[in-house]
C-alpha cells in the first residue's frame, strides 16, 4: 500500500468512525445476481487497504439457492481471493447504525485482477468506451415489493401508483427518502408501482461503475428501513409467478466531448449516427444479453407481452412496450427495459456497454422504430428469448460478449446459468417464484 492510500484509509476510518461506525461491510455481486458480504471491524480498515480481505473464488458459480456448481476456470474449495474495498464509495448506513458499506474489487493474492470480477469488468469496458473518446451516463430504476411477516400488502392493496399507498406507507417512505440521501444519494423519485405493496425508486445518473454501485447501496438501504418497519423487501422479478414482476430498468447515454449523443444529430429524433449505432449493438445483442440482465428461470416469468416488459426486440421513442426505449428531452437516454432484479448490476451494464461499442464499430443503423403495443401488431417484431434456456443459446453465441468478459468470467456465468436452468427444471411459475422471491 503505498503512501496515498494509507493515508486514504485513515481519513477514511476517522471519518467514518465520527459517524459511529464500528464496523464495514464489503459486497460483491455474484453471478447470480445475489449480493454477498464479507464484513470487518473498522478498527482494521487499514489492513484491508493493505492486503485486502479474503474470500474464496468458488462464489463465482453459487447459485440463487447457495448451491454451487462449477466451471473450467473456478470452482471447488481451493483458492483465495483478496477483496479491497474501494474508499470513495465508503459511506455510513443510515438505517443500520454502526455499519458502513463499501463496494470491493477483487484481485488474487499476487496482486493482479481476478479475471471473474464483474466490478472489475464493468471498469473495463468504461475504459474501453473512454479509449474511443466516449464517456457514459447510466443508472437503474430499483422496483420492490413490500410485505409483512405473514405475507399480507402493508399498503393493504392500495391502487396502483396510488396516493392512498403512498399515505399507508407515508412515515416508511420518508425515512427511506431520507436514509438515501444521508448516503449522497441523489433521489429522483420514489413512488409507489403497479403490483400490490410496489414501489419504485430512481436516482440521478452516474458513471458505470457508480451507477452499479449505487443500486447495490439503494436495495441494501430498502432492505434495511424495511427491516425497521418489520417489513420485508423482494427485488425478486416474479414474486408469485404471474402478474407484474420487479425490473431494473437501465438507463444509459453516451457523450462525445461533452455532447450527448442521443440528441442533437440528424437521425430519428435527433440520434447523432454514432448514438444510433450505439442503440443499434445493444438492440441487435438484447437476446444475448438477457443472460446478463434477466438471467434466471423466474426473470422470464416477467418478460410477457402487454406487461410493459419490453418483451420484444425492437425500439421505440416513448415506447413502454419495446425492449429499448428512447427517452427524449433535455436528458435524453435509452432505457433498456426488458432487465430485471436478479441481475448483475456489473454485468449487465458491462455487457451493454460492450454491445454499444460493437455498434459504433460496425457504425450500425436502427430498424423502423415500433410504436404501440408489439404484440398487437399484424406482423410484430421478434419476441426475446422466451425461456432461460433461449437465452443461453444466445449468449453462448454472442462473440462480442464472450470476448469482452474473457473466458474465466464467460464460462462462469455460463455455468452459472446452466445450473440454475437445470435446478429449476419442471418447476411450475408459482414454485419458481417462491424459491427465488427473497432472495434478490
Amino acid at each position: 500500500m503505498d503512501e496515498e492510500a494509507a493515508a486514504q484509509a485513515r481519513l477514511t476510518r476517522s471519518r467514518l468512525a465520527a459517524d459511529g461506525v464500528v464496523g464495514l461491510a464489503l459486497s460483491v455481486v455474484d453471478n447470480a445476481g445475489i449480493a454477498r458480504t464479507k464484513t470487518i471491524p473498522l478498527r482494521r480498515l487499514d489492513e484491508a487497504v493493505r492486503h485486502g480481505v479474503g474470500m474464496s473464488p468458488v462464489f463465482d458459480v453459487f447459485l440463487a439457492d447457495d448451491s454451487i456448481t462449477d466451471s473450467r476456470y473456478v470452482g471447488g474449495p481451493d483458492g483465495d481471493l483478496r477483496l479491497f474495498p474501494d474508499l470513495e464509495r465508503a459511506v455510513p448506513l443510515a438505517a443500520q447504525p454502526g455499519w458502513a458499506w463499501a463496494p470491493a474489487d477483487r484481485y488474487a493474492q499476487d496482486g493482479t485482477p481476478h479475471p471473474c470480477c464483474q466490478r472489475l469488468f464493468a471498469r473495463r469496458m468504461t475504459e474501453r468506451a473512454r479509449a474511443r473518446g466516449l464517456s457514459l451516463l447510466a443508472a437503474y430504476e430499483v422496483e420492490w415489493i413490500l410485505r409483512r411477516p405473514d405475507g399480507t400488502d402493508p399498503a393493504e392493496g392500495g391502487p396502483a401508483y396510488g396516493l392512498r399507498r403512498f399515505t399507508d406507507l407515508s412515515d416508511y417512505l420518508r425515512d427511506l427518502l431520507q436514509a438515501l440521501e444521508a448516503q449522497g444519494l441523489d433521489v429522483q423519485q420514489i413512488h409507489p408501482e403497479y403490483a400490490a405493496g410496489q414501489f419504485e425508486v430512481s436516482v440521478a445518473a452516474e458513471g458505470p461503475v457508480a451507477a452499479a454501485d449505487s443500486t447495490v447501496l439503494v436495495r441494501q438501504t430498502i432492505r434495511g428501513v424495511s427491516a425497521r418497519y418489520g417489513l420485508r423487501a423482494s427485488f425478486a422479478p416474479s414474486f408469485a409467478g404471474d402478474g407484474v414482476g420487479n425490473g431494473a430498468h437501465l438507463h444509459l447515454s453516451a457523450w462525445r466531448d461533452g455532447g450527448n449523443l442521443m440528441t442533437g444529430g440528424r437521425g430519428p429524433y435527433r440520434l447523432t449516427a454514432e448514438g444510433e449505432s450505439f442503440l443499434a449493438g445493444v438492440l441487435d445483442a438484447l437476446p444475448a444479453l438477457l443472460a446478463l440482465g434477466a438471467p434466471g428461470p423466474a426473470g422470464h416469468l416477467r418478460l410477457v407481452p402487454s406487461q410493459w416488459a419490453g418483451a420484444y426486440q425492437c425500439w421505440g421513442s416513448e415506447n413502454r412496450e419495446a425492449a429499448l426505449r428512447l427517452v427524449s428531452g433535455h436528458s435524453a437516454n435509452a432505457e433498456v427495459k426488458c432487465f430485471d432484479g436478479a441481475a448483475n448490476p456489473y454485468l449487465a451494464l458491462g455487457g451493454t456497454i460492450a454491445a454499444g461499442l460493437a455498434g459504433v464499430d460496425a457504425a450500425a443503423t436502427l430498424p423502423a422504430e415500433v410504436s404501440g403495443d408489439p404484440a398487437l401488431l399484424p406482423s410484430p417484431p421478434p419476441r426475446l428469448p422466451e425461456s432461460a434456456a433461449d437465452a443461453l443459446d444466445a449468449f453462448s453465441g454472442s462473440t462480442v460478449l464472450r470476448e469482452a468478459l474473457g473466458e474465466p468470467l464467460y464460462e462462469a456465468v455460463r455455468a452459472v446459468r446452466r445450473a440454475e436452468i437445470a435446478l429449476f427444471a419442471d418447476q411450475s411459475p408459482a414454485r419458481i417464484a417462491e424459491a427465488t422471491r427473497w432472495r434478490y
